[in-house]
């Protein structure tokens, strides 16, 4: 049972934990920071135009039995405006860290070509072949 607490222990004061807990947390004060955005800004501009509230929205079925569909509207709002928010975040901090990154070396250029004759590596501006002494013509590196 010992052996058991410790590894919870060393689990729980991992950093990863602490961060995702963070986030969670964070996360919950974003949400209803959006969720009050979306009910106290944008559905009333939007009733505006649309004459009603869409958290007001619903179809009665049968009887005292309805089906609130201007509620689930709302959520379909939340969400869209939330993943917007978190995509605009998570631009901006990846365009951050590639600022960071330093960048890759240029392709080295072509400094050598194959001797068509003996096949041994020579310079690119060679006009006769060290090796085998053949005078090289030009050769098109695209081959």
């Amino acid at each position: 049972m010992k052996k058991f607490i410790h590894e919870f222990k060393e689990f729980i004061s991992r950093g990863n934990v602490m961060d995702m807990a963070v986030g969670i947390i964070i996360g919950g004060a974003f949400t209803s920071i959006v969720s009050s955005f979306v009910e106290d800004i944008i559905n009333p501009i939007l009733g505006l135009f649309g004459g009603v509230n869409f958290d007001k929205l619903s179809w009665n079925i049968l009887g005292e039995v309805t089906l609130n569909y201007g509620k689930f509207l709302t959520a379909v709002i939340n969400f869209l405006i939330m993943a917007l928010v978190l995509f605009i975040i998570i631009k901006a901090m990846n365009n951050a860290a590639a600022r960071f990154v330093p960048k890759k070396e240029e392709e080295e250029t072509v400094t050598t070509k194959v001797c068509p004759y003996c096949k041994s590596e020579i310079a690119i501006d060679a006009t006769r072949c060290p090796h085998c002494t053949s005078v090289l013509e030009e050769m098109n590196l695209d081959d």
